[in-house]
């Protein structure tokens, strides 16, 4: 289970459960979203992102 957390707002993508709400099905790697991601949250880019 890979987790990527929003260094801003601290929302957490989990590869294993994508997030659907967003249109990003479950198993959907980090590296396959697309580069214009934004947080659902924040509005942060992909770039503002680390490895939980």
């Amino acid at each position: 289970m890979v987790e990527y957390i929003c260094t801003v707002c601290g929302y957490t993508y989990n590869e294993e459960f994508g997030n659907e709400d967003c249109g990003i099905a479950p198993g959907t790697k980090w590296d396959d979203i697309p580069d214009d991601f934004t947080c659902p949250i924040c509005g942060m880019g992909k770039d503002g992102f680390t490895l939980a």
